[in-house]
């Protein structure tokens, strides 16, 4: 009877034991500097799947999705949750997910999981050690306004616009000066044309000379 079973336990495929097996392969550490990574997830496979699904979970218990990839050998589609951009890509061996827009407060670890969906039996991965994707914060410059013209010109402009300001300033004042002193003189200017009496115009007082007012002296008189 022991005979027996060790001879059909003989005849039992080793193949089935290693069959449908999914390996996957992650770098441990990814640093992002400018919001953007790519995560390559390498897997082997040696099942006779047709039918994939490749998932990327953030989280050490892998509670959050990411987004996903599945495809056949006809159709290919993708989803991504609303609070990542992310979009994956099969390539033979390899699902590559692209991360972009990415926050310092999504810094966690992410895994990989590849399922064979069909035909049966369905299998998965074990869990990876996941990729640990640091996203530095990107410190925010104020640029100043830069001005259209250069500095040495408008230095040169307000140079000469104040050095003709001064010059016309002192033209100014000289010209001012100048009226006032004019002016001064000629209120010192005193009339000394010879006038004659109006009843004395032939005696001796030539034809030119004014007739002199005397009434204008009359308040003088003793």
């Amino acid at each position: 009877m022991l005979l027996g079973i060790l001879v059909v336990l003989c005849f039992i495929p080793t193949a089935d034991v290693t069959e449908n097996k999914i390996l996957v392969a992650q770098r441990p550490l990814l640093t992002v500097a400018n919001k953007t990574a790519t995560l390559v997830c390498n897997y082997t496979y040696n099942g006779t799947g047709k039918e994939f699904r490749a998932s990327l979970h953030k989280g050490t218990d892998s509670a959050v999705e990411v987004c996903f990839i599945s495809w056949n050998t006809t159709k290919i589609s993708s989803n991504s949750n609303k609070e990542f951009n992310c979009q994956g890509i099969h390539d033979k061996d390899k699902v590559i997910f692209n991360l972009w827009n990415m926050s310092a407060s999504q810094t966690d670890i992410y895994f990989c999981k590849i399922e064979a969906m069909y035909p049966p039996p369905y299998v998965y991965n074990e869990k990876s050690n996941g990729t640990v994707i640091h996203v530095k914060e990107t410190p925010i410059q104020t640029q100043e306004p830069q001005s259209a013209i250069p500095l040495w010109i408008m230095v040169a402009v307000t140079g000469v616009l104040a050095f003709y300001s001064m010059l016309i300033t002192a033209v100014f004042i000289n010209y001012w000066q100048k009226s006032k002193k004019n002016m001064y003189h000629q209120s010192d200017y005193m009339n000394m044309t010879p006038r004659h009496p109006p009843y004395q115009k032939n005696k001796g007082y030539p034809s030119y000379a004014p007739t002199r007012d005397y009434t204008a002296y009359r308040s003088w008189q003793p």
